[in-house]
């Protein structure tokens, strides 16, 4: 081993040589973050060709092998910071967010037990205990810092399957799933994000067991087709163990109506789970925090801090309203979560999560808030709904540009629409217009369908960004658009 030692440690060596790293890559960072340009504009086959790994028997050194990085991975990195930059739920990062990723990487503590996290797991409990706060949910600290919201559902729906069964007297942990699975349904919008069926095919119940509710005209859950859902599946013999409510689509923002849901679940006692990974972001808010009530009604809920709160990715977190739950799930192991530890009140959150070595994402989410305070934070989130109105009235008064729908949080979509073209030919040609701004590196824009309607979308999560901005990227769609159209 080279007389340098490699290995993060408390030796004068080690901390010259993270020192010298840490501030090898800052440097390169800060001049990244200075380059003008959206994208390099390289394609997948040209980025194929230029990235080889080189693996050589003696090694590069710390030196050489952040240079490599900065060359074949940095330079040719998205800028989600930029003001053009508006396709996806991909949020640009507070500068606090960065340094609490210092503090994450270069103590390396693993949230499963108390005894590799000790002051990592009071912190995150005491934000879970908070967050349960703002949800409206009562004193507590049923819940875990996760991944993301695909994690998160799967959490809700596992645990929404298994209250189901143990209501019948079985335990899925202990004995598997049994009877006939094709009688088991779970109801989300036709909008609901796809970890939904993703997560019910993981847990053996099959694509076959979601049904879908059909969406209004802001791609909201319609009651009175909900209604008819779980008068069907009752009529059919089937039984429900989930109604799966959004807060926050993917693409239109939409919001489902959570308190009117709740109701009709709690007439059958169904679990009700909301996905409230972007519309979660609201809770801090102090213009538009009306938008989830009923949130607190929820069985379980979905909360993402990568997207509108700012944070660098993964932070995400799951909320269980009623704490007996999670004996669903409890496994133990002498060495992480023993019945010793459990009598002394020693918390070990592996009990709590489907991850055994996790990150201490939260500290994340502590120190955003800490830095930023609840106004300013609650500033933030506002600025990006604000704005989607103002952007969509803007567009409404072009002649060129079509209004699909009116934002409900921070997106706007809306399309192309030349004077004599087609139906077909209009959806093709804005597929075209979001590809072609990517490959020319200047802006990147969502391409999505509403309603069957191709159409552009705007994701405004960045706080610094103005309507002046977003004017110029619609310039930019207008004149690509015109060129491609007259081509």
């Amino acid at each position: 081993m080279s007389d340098l030692n490699p290995i993060l440690s408390g030796s004068a060596q080690s901390i010259a040589a993270y020192q010298e790293a840490i501030e090898q890559s800052t440097q390169a960072v800060i001049e990244w973050l200075k380059q003008p340009e959206m994208y390099q504009g390289k394609t997948v086959a040209e980025l194929r060709e230029r990235i080889n790994l080189e693996f050589s028997a003696e090694g590069l050194g710390n030196q050489a092998a952040i240079e490599r990085a900065v060359e074949y991975f940095l330079k040719d990195s998205l800028s989600v910071h930029h003001p053009q930059c508006v396709a996806h739920l991909h949020c640009p990062s507070l500068v606090i967010s960065q340094a609490a990723e210092v503090l994450i990487n270069a103590t390396n503590q693993s949230m499963d037990s108390w005894d590799q996290s000790p002051s990592a797991t009071i912190i995150e409990v005491k934000l879970i205990e908070w967050l349960r706060e703002q949800v409206g949910y009562t004193a507590g600290d049923a819940g875990v810092f996760t991944s993301g919201g695909t994690q998160s559902n799967l959490m809700g729906l596992m645990l929404a399957r298994d209250a189901f069964f143990a209501r019948q007297g079985h335990s899925v942990q202990l004995h598997g799933l049994t009877g006939n699975l094709s009688k088991i349904k779970v109801l989300c919008s036709e909008n609901a994000h796809f970890s939904v069926q993703k997560n019910m095919a993981l847990m053996g119940l099959g694509y076959q067991a979601v049904t879908l509710v059909k969406t209004d005209q802001f791609s909201r859950m319609d009651l009175n087709d909900l209604k008819e859902k779980l008068a069907q599946a009752k009529a059919n013999g089937e039984q429900v163990m989930a109604i799966v409510a959004t807060a926050g689509t993917t693409d239109a923002g939409a919001i489902d109506p959570l308190a009117e849901i709740a109701a009709l679940a709690a007439e059958e006692q169904i679990w009700v789970h909301v996905d409230a990974a972007w519309g979660g972001a609201l809770l801090l808010s102090e213009k538009y925090r009306h938008f989830l009530n009923g949130l607190e009604l929820a069985d379980s809920v979905t909360l993402d801090f990568h997207k509108q709160y700012f944070q660098t990715i993964s932070c995400g977190a799951f909320l269980l309203k009623d704490a007996r739950h999670y004996q669903l799930m409890r496994y133990q192991a002498a060495y992480l979560n023993s019945d010793f530890d459990e009598e002394q009140g020693v918390p070990n959150l592996v009990s709590k999560s489907l991850q055994t070595t996790r990150r201490f994402d939260a500290l994340k989410l502590w120190m955003g808030l800490e830095a930023l305070g609840k106004k300013q934070y609650a500033e933030i989130i506002d600025n990006g709904v604000t704005l989607a109105q103002q952007v969509a009235q803007f567009v409404a008064e072009q002649p060129q540009l079509e209004l699909v729908m009116q934002p409900q949080l921070a997106s706007v979509l809306f399309r192309f629409r030349p004077e004599n073209g087609d139906t077909a030919g209009v959806a093709l040609l804005n597929q075209r217009i979001g590809d072609a701004l990517l490959a020319s590196g200047a802006a990147n824009v969502g391409v999505t369908e509403a309603d069957g309607v191709t159409c552009l979308k705007l994701t405004l999560l960045n706080p610094v960004v103005c309507l002046e901005d977003v004017k110029v990227l619609l310039a930019s769609v207008i004149a690509c658009g015109q060129q491609l159209h007259n081509a």
